[in-house]
């Protein structure tokens, strides 16, 4: 690209996330390539958009090369559990992962951020689930049962993977590596009463608990999640290279506490939900305060417009 600025490339720029986090990395001053299949129907002014297959790892290396970001924000993927055959769930997810990632080190990128998920967790089994804790963080082991669960499992190991190749990557030339699990995304225009990914709405998912149930009633304004974005990217030299972060919402997506919610949906996990009073969320987000100083803005109380 001409200019002296090198962009920021984002996958999956046209998704129910991405259309959010390319607005507000523009807003941001950055320049922008969106990567995606198509370009979303209201183009975002200054954004330059790409398609490319990302499965082909040589087309994608080439593309990233002749862009030379300085960081890439890897989001595209199969976005939702079932919504394909599984097998090909997980060769694209974990592919599209390994091919970004290789070609934004190729390229000479100095960050790289990949999307993971909160279901990796394991919550929904058909077997069972019962975690060691509530709320869960990033030291709970990963229990996938599911292709898209492993295969955002996978991407993670794929961040890990080349953080270890690169060590801490720290330097002059060292690259740095992070992965984030969004909790489930609320698109700006779904506050107003747009269907949300599972097709109700976000005061359907509140007045009926069974729906926000099988998410464990966890939720982040899409909005929030590109702040997180912009803010690791600015101090990924705070990280441990290859680090994992929950990002959601401060409170639950429930108007009553998840400790008197739990023991009617999830009786099996009624133990562990004692200290979840108030709002409180059953995904920490107490790693991302911590290490990088973020804090969602926005909440269901703030936010829902009908």
């Amino acid at each position: 690209m001409n200019g002296s600025v090198q962009p920021i490339i984002i996958t999956g720029g046209s998704g129910r996330l991405g259309r959010s986090v390319i607005e507000g990395f523009a807003a941001a001053g950055h320049r922008v390539v969106s990567v995606d299949r198509q370009a979303p129907p209201e183009p975002v002014d200054g954004v330059r958009y790409e398609d490319v297959d990302l499965l082909d790892a040589r087309t994608t290396e080439e593309l990233f090369t002749r862009l030379g970001p300085a960081a890439v924000v890897s989001l595209a993927a199969i976005a939702v559990p079932f919504s394909a055959p599984e097998d090909v769930i997980l060769k694209t997810n974990a592919g599209i992962a390994h091919n970004v990632t290789a070609a934004a080190v190729a390229s000479g990128a100095r960050k790289v951020i990949v999307a993971s998920s909160p279901s990796i967790m394991g919550y929904g089994s058909p077997a069972g689930w019962v975690p060691p804790r509530l709320p869960l963080d990033e030291d709970v082991t990963p229990r996938p049962w599911h292709a898209y669960g492993l295969s955002k499992y996978v991407a993670e190991q794929v961040a890990a993977m080349f953080a270890a190749q690169h060590g801490p990557g720290d330097g002059e030339h060292g690259v740095k590596f992070a992965s984030f699990r969004p909790c489930y995304v609320i698109a700006p225009e779904e506050w107003e009463g747009a269907p949300t990914q599972q097709g109700h709405t976000v005061a359907e998912r509140l007045d009926d608990p069974r729906l926000s149930a099988p998410a464990l009633f966890n939720y982040v304004d899409a909005r929030d999640v590109t702040d997180f974005l912009l803010l690791l990217l600015e101090r990924m030299h705070l990280i441990e290279n290859g680090d994992v972060f929950f990002v959601g919402a401060a409170d639950a997506m429930a108007r009553a506490p998840l400790a008197e919610v739990f023991p009617e949906v999830y009786p099996e996990l009624a133990h562990l939900s004692g200290g979840l009073t108030g709002s409180s969320p059953a995904f920490s987000i107490e790693k991302a305060r911590r290490v990088l100083g973020w804090e969602p803005k926005r909440s269901w109380r703030t936010e829902l417009k009908v």
